[in-house]
């Protein structure tokens, strides 16, 4: 074993290790932000804890569909959104570019399921109500293979807070299961947040 490798196996163990002897990062994640008013920010946390994010701004209805049917690679998906009542709330547009929109205003369920593609991915959505048992379903059945959103509506800095704490947490090797734990435990606002798969 290197002097190097000695010296990192020394440490508390974390994903960061890894980054640390020269990898660029431990995983990735695609942030789908959905006029979130975070998603720049969103992105620097994950890129402190060595995830690569690809961070995809959707200012349109084609954008979200384009991004949603088939572009995706990571591991992990964040929808960094706005919802209402298990729908995906999309940025409000002037009347001569919203009639050329596939969908108006928000994403339902059956929408969902027309176009996304998650192809085995972790999906993590921060909006209100995205945890609805029929945005859950949709989710799954475009093969998210776990899928983790609000059954509620927390406050807005919840929302960003939320997938910081996962991946701190899953950056210092919890199990998915046991970092959602944490996260629900933290306090009555993150404790919204629902796995399911």
């Amino acid at each position: 074993m290197s002097g190097e490798a000695e010296w990192l196996a020394s440490l508390r163990p974390s994903r960061i290790r890894e980054v640390q002897a020269g990898a660029t990062s431990w995983t990735a994640v695609d942030l789908i932000d959905i006029d979130s008013g975070h998603g720049a920010v969103l992105r620097a946390a994950l890129e402190t804890f060595g995830i690569q994010v690809n961070r995809l701004p959707v200012g349109q209805g084609r954008h979200l569909l384009r991004a949603l049917s088939g572009e995706l690679r990571a591991p992990f998906v964040v929808l960094a959104c706005h919802g209402d009542e298990g729908n995906i709330v999309l940025p409000e547009l002037a009347p001569q570019l919203e009639r050329y929109q596939p969908f108006s205003c928000r994403i339902t369920p059956e929408e969902l399921r027309s176009f996304a593609c998650f192809d085995g991915a972790t999906v993590i959505a921060t909006g209100c109500d995205t945890g609805h048992p029929a945005l859950v379903e949709a989710v799954l059945d475009c093969g998210a293979s776990a899928y983790l959103a609000p059954d509620g509506a927390p406050f807005g800095y919840a929302s960003f807070f939320a997938p910081v704490f996962l991946f701190y947490e899953l950056t210092e090797q919890r199990t998915l299961a046991e970092a959602v734990q944490r996260l629900r435990d933290h306090d009555r606002e993150l404790g919204m947040w629902r796995l399911h798969t």
